[in-house]
């Protein structure tokens, strides 16, 4: 696959989505790098959504730890079951929140974040990383969202 993404700027969401599974199923299949497969499917969501911040955050040690990301600086490392991400990680399922602020020990890495969702990688039944977006908007996310997400997480678990 060429470095140029293919996605109709006046698609919907959904289609967006349909758009660029493919491409990014043909971006990671040859490439055995983590990183670098993490790397490049946070560019593409960036490009294609223009989300605020975009990233990965993996499992070392009992902590998650800050991987490849486009936007904004961000938290470095984050606990087992605290903020959107730490909850993700110990309930082991997609969480999506429509306002932060109403979110219950909610980790404000920017201020200017309103809307999260957070997605959860497996590796042999546990958790290796989670694909975190934010939005300056609020209820920014939605099931086909939820669901676009998702299938672009299980490409990545096949790479883990």
């Amino acid at each position: 696959m060429a470095e140029e993404l293919k996605v109709s700027v006046s698609a919907g969401k959904a289609e967006k989505y349909r758009e660029l599974l493919p491409q990014l199923e043909a971006l990671v299949s040859d490439e055995t790098d983590l990183i670098a497969n993490l790397a490049n499917v946070a560019a593409a969501l960036k490009q294609t959504f223009d989300f605020f911040w975009v990233g990965f955050y993996i499992v070392k040690e009992n902590q998650l730890v800050l991987g490849p990301f486009q936007g904004p600086i961000a938290c470095t490392r984050i606990d087992f079951g605290k903020g959107v991400c730490g909850t993700a990680w110990k309930e082991k399922r997609t969480i999506l929140v429509p306002d932060v602020d109403e979110f219950p020990g909610h980790i404000a890495c920017s201020s200017l974040s309103r809307s999260e969702i957070v997605v959860p990688a497996f590796r042999q039944g546990e958790v290796a990383l989670v694909m975190d977006v934010d939005s300056d908007r609020l209820n920014d996310f939605d099931e086909t969202d939820k669901a676009g997400l998702e299938q672009i997480i299980r490409l990545l678990e096949g790479k883990l």
